[in-house]
């Protein structure tokens, strides 16, 4: 064989090789590493201690939110129906991310598996989503209650309060799925690290080693209608109570809207505002580390917190939560 033909066989098998090592390297691996918040290990203790509390009171009181809006007929209303499926939320929205930390806190291993992240990505973007939905819902229910009492309870039925759930839960699970369907065509890099505490969808395309052009592209096209609409309809909804209130001659009255709407304005803004903090956190110092502990913020600290917001702010739920632990312990009367 002449050398010239020798030659380029050669080089045409090397060229070959090559390319099955790089796509052995990028699809044969089973696992990502989740670099935490900290890698200090000195910090570990305080982070698990930290986290287990955090998540033992959100799933507790928001537990005992669901018990009693679920046991008092007075909270039989659509917003407290609301309520109690944010609450419900919540739970699993902290559920999703909180114990897969714990366990590589305490087992020191930072692994996540491939189907694990995928899981968790799934998860979280399901319950952030709906959290964000409720919350609106929980705004045009407050718009119908005080701009529309006379057809309040035609417009705002139980059957039409059940759909809007559904449907919230069918379009997440189709939405996130799409997601997950896009991120398993991507291909990753062995040992790929993700600098956050859970595997969340940016950071899984950030460490992608292949084009993420069209799922980039699919997550901005969603984040009008999931995300800007939803705080838009709060806005216009708080727009028109505001307008209607100012309208009304009796303080009374006044007062009672206000402390209505009190419990859910402190919701919305405690979730938006640390989602912003996050966005902007990223945005300007374009430290992983740093944005991954607001994210702390709007992933644990908002779902623990919105339990107290509505028992210290609304004498309804505080109402409620007495009798049920009443009940509970047995008291008397």
């Amino acid at each position: 064989m002449p050398f010239g033909s020798s030659l380029n066989v050669a080089l045409t098998f090397s060229s070959q090789h090559t390319k099955y090592v790089e796509a052995e390297n990028q699809t044969k691996f089973s696992e990502f590493l989740l670099l935490g918040l900290s890698e200090d290990p000195e910090l570990q203790p305080l982070f698990f201690a930290l986290f287990l509390s955090m998540h033992l009171v959100a799933v507790l009181g928001n537990l005992l939110i669901i018990l009693a809006v679920t046991s008092d007929p007075h909270l039989h209303t659509p917003m407290y129906f609301f309520l109690s499926n944010l609450s419900f939320v919540d739970i699993c929205f902290v559920t999703t991310t909180v114990p897969k930390m714990l366990v590589n806190i305490q087992t020191q291993n930072k692994d996540i598996s491939y189907i694990g992240c995928l899981i968790q990505v799934y998860f979280f973007m399901i319950f952030a989503g709906l959290d964000n939905f409720l919350l609106t819902m929980m705004a045009y229910d407050r718009f119908v209650a005080i701009c529309r009492p006379l057809h309040y309870t035609v417009i705002m039925s139980p059957r039409f309060c059940v759909l809007l759930v559904l449907v919230s839960w069918v379009i997440f699970f189709w939405v996130s799925l799409l997601h997950i369907v896009l991120i398993t065509q991507l291909n990753f890099c062995t040992d790929t690290e993700i600098p956050h505490f859970f595997c969340e969808l940016t950071q899984i395309i950030k460490v992608a080693c292949s084009d993420t052009h069209i799922n980039y592209v699919f997550l901005y096209v969603l984040t009008a209608p999931l995300g800007v609409f939803p705080l838009s309809g709060i806005l216009l909804s708080y727009s028109q109570i505001v307008s209607s209130l100012m309208k009304m001659s009796s303080a009374g009255g006044k007062y009672k809207a206000f402390s209505t709407c009190g419990s859910h304005l402190s919701v919305v803004s405690l979730f938006y505002g640390t989602g912003l903090g996050v966005f902007l956190s990223s945005a300007v110092t374009h430290s992983s580390q740093r944005s991954s502990i607001a994210s702390v913020m709007y992933t644990v600290v908002t779902p623990m917190l919105n339990p107290f917001i509505y028992s210290l702010r609304n004498k309804d739920v505080k109402g409620a939560l007495g009798r049920l632990l009443c009940r509970a312990a047995f008291c008397p009367g």
